[in-house]
């Protein structure tokens, strides 16, 4: 009896091993064990508690009965794209076609900061542009660098490789931004790519579902395209940590919201060390999102 209860003990062991979800479509998950994906369902128990499994969870697996046991704690996360365990996030921000939104960039770069992930900037289509527009993204990019973001364009594939080196990375970006694009120059996939519907002026979508890639010795998270972020999740009071820069000059009182208090700082600075769109957007912001 004890000789049987130790082996079943054994052979349950052999069966349990620890993943990583590469990949959610509907209730079933990929799971990444040791090289070899796993389709696995999640425990009940998983909605009783009211827990999502993420892309990105790392994860206890029944290979044999093929269910996901544990979810093991998460270092980070993000919802919309559900997204867990990043060690950066790449903006990927179109130049042209869809032409460029700063909006959405700083939208984007807030929300991240304001979740503590590490964020860089992509920016595509350069090669669309004329000379005057290059220079407005490299002005751009010096300013950017400025406040402690990495930028790149995206036909630096040896340079992005080598910052991505050892790091699970997140894309986010508008629909035709070029996701999907990068993650084929990076680890030469072929994820469908669609051209741009230049009647609507924006891309259509081409990934259906966030899914995370091995590349090497990284792991890329590509995501549905998305046009809009909410900020709502924080408070209006807390927005202006979002904005990296701010927090490096002194305003006359200490909850100052950098809009219309007077001895601002934050004002005092823009056009000459803040980036003139940078502080029209955090005003779009304060005022426009639909804060709780």
């Amino acid at each position: 009896m004890l000789k049987k209860t130790l082996q079943n003990a054994t052979q349950m062991r052999k069966s349990v091993n620890k993943g990583k979800i590469i990949r959610i479509i509907s209730n079933l998950y990929s799971v990444l064990v040791n090289d070899t994906i796993i389709e696995a369902r999640a425990r009940g128990k998983f909605r009783k508690d009211e827990i999502s499994p993420m892309v990105g969870d790392e994860v206890i697996i029944d290979i044999e009965k093929k269910y996901i046991i544990e979810i093991l704690p998460r270092k980070n996360y993000l919802t919309r794209p559900n997204i867990s365990n990043i060690d950066l996030v790449i903006c990927v921000t179109s130049t042209k076609e869809p032409d460029l939104s700063l909006n959405l960039l700083d939208k984007q770069l807030a929300f991240l900061a304001l979740h503590n992930i590490p964020s860089m900037i992509c920016f595509t289509k350069y090669d669309l542009l004329n000379d005057s527009e290059k220079q407005e993204i490299n002005n751009l990019k010096e300013y950017y660098q400025s406040i402690g973001i990495t930028v790149v364009i995206n036909s630096e594939i040896t340079k992005i490789k080598e910052i991505l080196k050892g790091k699970e990375v997140g894309l986010l970006g508008q629909s035709g931004a070029g996701k999907s694009s990068l993650v084929n120059k990076l680890g030469n996939y072929d994820i469908k790519t669609q051209k741009i519907s230049k009647a609507l002026g924006r891309g259509i979508h081409t990934t259906r579902h966030v899914e995370i890639y091995k590349v090497s010795d990284f792991y890329l998270i590509d995501t549905p395209g998305f046009s809009a972020l909410d900020l709502n999740f924080t408070t209006k009071d807390n927005l202006k940590n979002g904005f990296i820069e701010f927090q490096n000059y002194e305003c006359r009182f200490k909850d100052c919201k950098h809009y219309k208090e007077i001895d601002c700082g934050i004002k005092e600075e823009v056009g000459k060390s803040i980036l003139p769109s940078r502080y029209e957007n955090y005003i779009n912001f304060l005022e426009k999102e639909q804060w709780k």
